[in-house]
């Protein structure tokens, strides 16, 4: 069964955690204890209605402040997808939260209230969904019912996301506008009786619909090598296989292929997944595969199709978000994790930091403090073997680690 993973955003109070308690209930995918609990609590602070939210703040002390403090990961699956949702806070200070939660998602749910419209943190959170490449984008507009369910509402903040969209910088993004409640269910998995207007499709339904050929940023096949295998067996005696997952597009048997960094040439023999043969890898299958020539491979080394290579270089130009409380500067020394590999990595400029309100740039900002995102550049002990973000989502990306706490302190994309 495909899964779907979906990122949240919104501003404090939209209705993620709602929304999401929401699509639980009628998928009919909470627990009896879990729903007891939650009309329990409800009870206890006096709502007449079930507060969905609580079914997915896990910890007591969120609930208490009344916050999502974290990222959530929740499952649920349907007859058609499983999913996960990553439900990030909505909080300017944990914009970093919402970087971590968006990074591997392939579509997003921004939330909008219908009292409010668009707001800073909308476009903060839509610049982010745009920084990320995420492809399917839902501007569920929410708590129609507090504006009467007005169509005029709905279209006038339709008009002014709109605006949003024509200063983004990834053209390839769709996007969909649903009013829905999410505390009385409407347009979230069932259709609502009170907006006769909207004719389009629920969230639930129109995530449903997603094709996943459509949704996935592939790029060009890619194939880091984790494990290097050799059973030396008396079944297996000469067998070597290369374990690892495949990023991007597909790989055959027979394809021609380069291991980097040796830039030795050879063939696909075979692809085994466990004991079974296959003809075909597809994208983001872990398989093994082994070559027509014995060449000296070693785990961290990168195995890509002949005639479609990586860049391979020692320095770096990125778009950084900042994730640690010490501040970045020129100067600085960290680690660079780029798939399997790490390279120590000291920082070679701060070009600028970028508004997240789509305003443009500070070009004399010298330095990034936590949750600022900016252009910097890298200088690396050894090269490394990329693409640009915008052709390929997994080998365009790494994280930053602080070389002495061990932290992870930023995530790039490269230019």
């Amino acid at each position: 069964m495909q899964v779907l993973k979906i990122a949240t955003a919104g501003s404090v109070d939209d209705g993620k955690s709602t929304l999401i308690g929401r699509i639980l209930y009628d998928t009919k995918s909470l627990t009896t204890d879990k729903l007891e609990a939650i009309e329990k609590k409800s009870k206890q602070n006096g709502y007449d209605y079930l507060d969905f939210s609580l079914a997915t703040d896990g910890l007591v002390a969120e609930r208490e402040q009344g916050i999502t403090i974290d990222v959530a990961h929740i499952y649920f699956s349907t007859k058609k997808k499983s999913y996960i949702i990553a439900d990030t806070p909505g909080h300017v200070e944990y914009t970093r939260n919402m970087v971590t939660g968006a990074s591997t998602s392939q579509a997003s749910i921004i939330l909008i209230d219908a009292r409010k419209g668009v707001i800073e943190q909308t476009k903060r959170h839509f610049f982010i969904n745009n920084l990320l490449h995420v492809k399917e984008i839902v501007v569920a507009i929410n708590k129609m019912d507090l504006v009467e369910y007005s169509e005029k509402v709905f279209n006038e903040i339709k008009s002014e996301f709109q605006k949003l969209l024509d200063k983004r910088t990834y053209a390839e993004q769709r996007v969909t506008f649903i009013p829905i409640s999410a505390l009385k269910g409407d347009n979230v998995v069932n259709k609502s009786d009170k907006m006769s207007w909207y004719e389009g499709q629920t969230v639930l339904e129109h995530m449903e619909d997603l094709n996943f050929d459509d949704i996935y940023n592939a790029g060009t096949p890619r194939f880091p090598v984790q494990l290097v295998i050799r059973p030396k067996t008396n079944d297996f005696h000469d067998f070597r296989g290369y374990a690892g997952k495949v990023y991007g597009g597909e790989l055959n048997v027979g394809d021609e292929i380069v291991v980097l960094p040796s830039k030795t040439e050879s063939k696909i023999e075979k692809i085994y997944f466990h004991d079974q043969e296959y003809q075909t890898a597809a994208r983001r299958s872990s398989v093994t595969l082994t070559l027509e020539d014995d060449i000296n491979i070693s785990r961290g080394d990168m195995i890509v199709k002949k005639n479609d290579l990586p860049t391979i270089q020692s320095s770096l130009d990125a778009t950084v978000c900042w994730m640690d409380s010490e501040k970045l500067t020129i100067g600085k020394q960290l680690i660079v994790q780029h798939g399997i590999n790490r390279v120590l990595a000291k920082v070679n400029d701060v070009k600028n930091t970028i508004n997240t309100d789509f305003s443009g740039v500070n070009p004399e900002s010298n330095q990034l403090e936590i949750n600022d995102i900016g252009e910097i550049s890298f200088k690396l002990n050894k090269p490394v073997y990329t693409d640009s973000f915008k052709d390929h989502r997994t080998n365009g990306s790494f994280i930053l680690i602080d070389n002495q706490t061990n932290s992870t302190v930023g995530v790039g994309f490269i230019k």
